[in-house]
């Protein structure tokens, strides 16, 4: 929103000092991130700039600890953990998010506010009271230390996120196409598989990535849940912070901010393409 030009002297300070506030809050919360990037490329081992990279010397720059990174069995097993953790809950947390939206998107639906508040729960409830509890569930079951229990509590963790994007699909939702899809002979799988889903398909990509960012991201839940066969980078990082200080935490850390960057690029592209099948849509 731009200042219209007849503002008066107080509606410009007030424009300006807003940005202004937020610029330095922007900056209070990207600072510490961006830091770890070159710090990353430090050729010593460690965490501090050198003088060589003050002075923007090469020789204070190397790929050291990214060699490092791929070169370790153990960093790079604790990555293979995480992908396929994050994979598949996101992939399972999908579907039944989109389902749950689906079906709390009905007028007919009893208790809709009740189940949705639980739905959206993990959200709101402290990390580690939900880690406590998950916990204490799967021990129930001896499934602790296991790929199935981690994998399904990130599913918990992240369904949350695709049932309020999808659900924000929804709202934009023309509920008279699925009456003629109905009315042309196609039955609900056939309507769902190619008038629904196509309509849904940002909201659903953009939970979807949610999902898996927070899975990729999480540490609290999978430190009571996993093994020593099931460590994910994240808790690998954790231990190393305390263990050791080395740069090489630095170095995933700078990748998975790049991931991030990716992630949300993606997600940005995505919102707007369904706005622009918004405004192509008749209603």
């Amino acid at each position: 929103m731009s200042l219209p030009a007849y503002a008066g002297p107080g509606e410009r300070a007030w424009y300006y000092g807003f940005r202004f506030i937020c610029a330095l809050i922007f900056l209070f919360l990207i600072f510490p991130i961006v830091v770890i990037v070159p710090l990353s490329f430090n050729a010593l081992p460690y965490f501090t700039f050198t003088e060589a990279m003050l002075s923007l010397d090469p020789a204070g720059y190397s790929l050291r600890w990214y060699n490092a990174l791929l070169g370790s069995e153990p960093w790079m097993s604790s990555i293979r953990n995480s992908l396929f953790i994050a994979t598949s809950s996101s992939i399972i947390a999908t579907f039944l998010g989109t389902l749950a939206a689906l079906g709390l998107s009905r007028p007919q639906m009893p208790a809709r506010g009740l189940i949705t508040a639980i739905l959206i729960s993990p959200m709101i409830v402290p990390l580690i009271i939900t880690a406590a509890a998950l916990f204490a569930f799967y021990a129930r079951f001896q499934l602790g230390n296991s790929f199935f229990a981690i994998i399904m509590s990130h599913v918990v963790l992240g369904a949350p996120f695709v049932v309020i994007t999808v659900t924000a699909a929804l709202s934009n939702f023309d509920q008279s196409l699925i009456r003629a899809s109905q009315s042309l002979g196609a039955d609900g799988v056939t309507t769902f598989r190619k008038v629904i889903v196509p309509l849904l398909l940002p909201g659903i990509i953009a939970g979807g990535l949610f999902a898996f960012i927070t899975s990729l991201d999480e540490v609290v839940v999978v430190s009571f849940l996993s093994g020593p066969a099931q460590t994910p980078m994240t808790v690998r990082m954790f231990s190393g912070l305390r263990e050791e200080i080395s740069p090489t935490i630095l170095a995933l850390a700078t990748i998975l901010v790049a991931l991030s960057i990716l992630l949300l690029t993606v997600m940005e592209l995505i919102r707007r393409r369904g706005e622009k099948m918004r405004g192509m849509s008749p209603g």
